[in-house]
């Protein structure tokens, strides 16, 4: 059998590729944010004095962070999907801003906590409750995550599930700052990086599957 023979039988039954477009994933990871939140505002879980801390330069500090930080890691782990990306960059420089905003914490603490114990401060009992939130909400988001992986070609499987992880960590911890009661920045750092670091080690061990790596 010739070559150009071969190669007819081996694609004759190939169905057609459907062409990827980045801001199209982009826009559905950012829709299931926004339902998210939506879901979460409809059942009446804001905070209830938003109103008025909306201004505050704390929660000006957690939102905007982890807006910049979700926008960021999801447009790497979209683009570490196509087989010519180099992820490896993007995710350190994902890791770099995290590490920026949460110095920046201490410079909008509120009032009042500095004569806290570090005990007192991250309260326990309340941070396992808030991160294991994050944990849930991030999970929807690194399962779309996941299929717009296996309808693309990312040759460095494990460093795009990294990259997906610290994404959907970063969307379920901002839908959830929309909702955290607690104030101080050393709580949300703590936590919310226990939270997204967690969903980050499950997208590592579930995402690459299936691929040759």
């Amino acid at each position: 059998m010739s070559n150009d023979r071969l190669i007819l039988d081996i694609s004759a039954n190939l169905a057609p590729v459907r062409r990827r477009h980045m801001l199209r994933e982009a826009g559905l990871v950012a829709a299931l944010g926004v339902i998210e939140l939506a879901l979460f505002l409809g059942l009446g879980l804001m905070r209830p004095d938003m109103s008025h801390m909306g201004h505050s330069p704390f929660l000006m500090w957690r939102v905007g962070s982890l807006a910049i930080l979700a926008a960021l890691a999801c447009t790497v782990a979209i683009r570490s999907f196509s087989p010519t990306a180099r992820p490896r960059q993007g995710v350190l420089l994902a890791c770099a801003l995290a590490v920026v905003a949460g110095v920046g914490g201490m410079f909008v603490a509120p009032a009042g906590v500095s004569g806290q114990t570090v005990f007192e401060r991250l309260d326990p009992a309340h941070g396992i409750a808030c991160s294991a939130a994050i944990f849930m909400l991030s999970l929807p988001v690194v399962a779309m995550l996941g299929a717009l992986m296996r309808r693309a070609a990312p040759t460095q499987p494990r460093l795009s599930a990294i990259a997906s992880g610290i994404a959907a960590g970063s969307v379920g911890a901002l839908v959830f700052a929309f909702c955290c009661p607690f104030n101080d920045p050393l709580y949300v750092v703590v936590w919310y990086s226990i939270g997204c670091a967690a969903v980050a080690g499950v997208a590592r061990w579930c995402l690459p599957k299936g691929f040759r790596l």
